[in-house]
């Protein structure tokens, strides 16, 4: 199906560098600064998966082919009449489109990446769940470094420290086909890969017309999270509660103490009184 699922990976990631502020000045003072930055966007996971494998960076710069589309993408995106490819953009059953579109490139990544990393380190779990995390989602991860070089880079917006929803998603599928791949799943690649893009569709279209961030990831990770993590957090709000208690009753027996050596003085006297 090329070049089409590849032109609407490129208008997503284009459309998304352009709403960024100031990105359009950029590209009218500095053309090569922003092309430059849409192709870490276009082309990240590629990059970011050759780093990790100790292969040349720049090894995405080979394919011609995909260099001139997305190079393309980024002209008619920031420089064409009228804004006419925004414009268009703007509606929204164009931008479901290509989202879902953008999203059957990602499983193919995935699994791309999986594979390549099966070659280098035979049957590795954690690498190859790195290397499909990595060419999945890699374009997210490297744009830190872009925003780093730019000076706009915010800690607290770092992909590591809050990872986004692509992110998520692409580290969940990037598992799933490593068990795969390695036969501790008992599915075939392509009924998995057709599922898992279903779900990635699916999930991605609903978060875009709900307008929400969250549609299955938030209760899954607060769950897991008591699950897992939560322990000791319980245990020691449990102690709290228990010292309390005992507080309590603390005070209490002194209060009563008092009462009863009262009534002790008070039975005497009476003794007394009756001799």
């Amino acid at each position: 199906m090329f070049p089409f699922f590849d032109i609407a990976h490129y208008l997503v990631s284009v459309m998304a560098l352009k709403r960024q502020p100031g990105a359009a000045a950029v590209a009218r003072k500095n053309p090569f600064s922003s092309w430059f930055t849409a192709m870490l966007h276009c082309f990240g996971g590629g990059i970011l998966s050759c780093v990790l494998l100790a292969e040349p960076p720049l090894r995405f710069l080979a394919n011609n082919t995909n260099i001139l589309l997305a190079s393309s993408i980024w002209y008619i995106t920031f420089f064409c009449p009228c804004d006419l490819v925004s414009q268009g953009y703007s509606f929204l059953p164009v931008q479901l489109l290509a989202a879902g579109m953008k999203e059957v490139t990602r499983t193919w990544k995935i699994v791309g990446g999986v594979k390549h990393a099966n070659s280098y380190y035979k049957n590795s779990w954690i690498v190859m769940i790195a290397i499909g995390w990595a060419r999945g989602a890699g374009g997210s991860i490297i744009t830190n470094f872009e925003q780093l070089v730019k000076g706009g880079w915010k800690p607290e917006a770092d992909e590591w420290l809050k990872m986004s929803y692509p992110a998520k998603v692409t580290l969940l599928g990037s598992i799933i086909f490593t068990f795969q791949h390695t036969k501790y799943l008992a599915v075939s690649r392509h009924n998995l890969m057709f599922l898992y893009t279903m779900f990635l569709v699916v999930t991605k279209i609903t978060m875009m017309i709900t307008e929400t961030a969250t549609v299955l990831f938030a209760p899954l990770e607060d769950t897991l999270g008591r699950m897992l993590f939560g322990w000791q957090q319980q245990f020691s709000s449990c102690e709290k509660k228990s010292e309390t208690k005992s507080s309590f009753n603390g005070t209490g027996s002194s209060t009563s103490k008092p009462i009863a050596v009262a009534s002790d003085t008070v039975k005497k006297k009476h003794t007394k009184k009756t001799e």
